[in-house]
């Protein structure tokens, strides 16, 4: 055999096997198989507390593509609610996804933050939220983990065009008698959603 031949061999072998090592990569850091974990603002961690970084560890991932509600924000945000749970821990979960249908790039994400003094961690979150039981007449705000941070989706800077921010919120639960409350982020409609569970 050349030793042509015997370079181009090596170099064949040399790149499968770079390829095969950056598949089991790209697996190892993919997450379980069934949840989807990227890296990118379209994040969707599946922990459902944090960790005290002040990023997005708490996100579960919304459990189906169904919308049981929708509310406009600005320059073609759409907010869609997939789902509200009431959880047996005395607790409600809002999850959703935040879509950029227009032509660029979002970065006006700061208010959705809030402007309640009491919540800890830099970055921007979706710790503005609240539910309204309109009957009971009580606001619940979104909850904190003892460190201060909210049970919420958080760390993301942007929303890019065409693409989704899976979102999630956990509020206390209202009474039991209560089945359906107004949910509100700042600079979204308000929209009247039925909890369920």
């Amino acid at each position: 055999m050349s030793m042509r031949r015997i370079l181009q061999s090596r170099r064949r072998a040399a790149a499968v096997a770079i390829t095969a090592a950056l598949a089991l990569t790209v697996v190892g850091c993919g997450g379980d198989g069934d949840k989807g974990d990227t890296s990118s603002s379209s994040a969707t961690p599946t922990k459902k507390e944090d960790k005290g970084t002040g990023g997005s560890s708490a996100e579960p991932e919304p459990e189906a593509t169904t919308v049981i509600a929708t509310a406009k924000g600005r320059d073609g945000i759409v907010l869609e609610i997939n789902s509200v749970e009431r959880d047996s821990g005395g607790f409600v979960t809002v999850n959703g996804q935040v879509k950029n249908t227009g032509s660029s790039t979002y970065y006006q994400t700061t208010p959705w933050r809030g402007n309640e003094q009491e919540l800890q961690g830099g970055g921007q979150s979706v710790g503005g939220a609240t539910l309204v039981d309109k009957e009971g007449k009580k606001r619940y705000y979104v909850l904190r983990d003892t460190d201060g941070r909210c049970l919420c989706t958080s760390g993301f800077t942007q929303v890019d065009a065409g693409s989704a921010l899976p979102v999630f919120i956990q509020f206390p639960a209202p009474p039991e008698s209560t089945t359906t409350v107004d949910f509100q982020l700042p600079t979204f409609q308000n929209i009247s959603v039925e909890i369920t569970g």
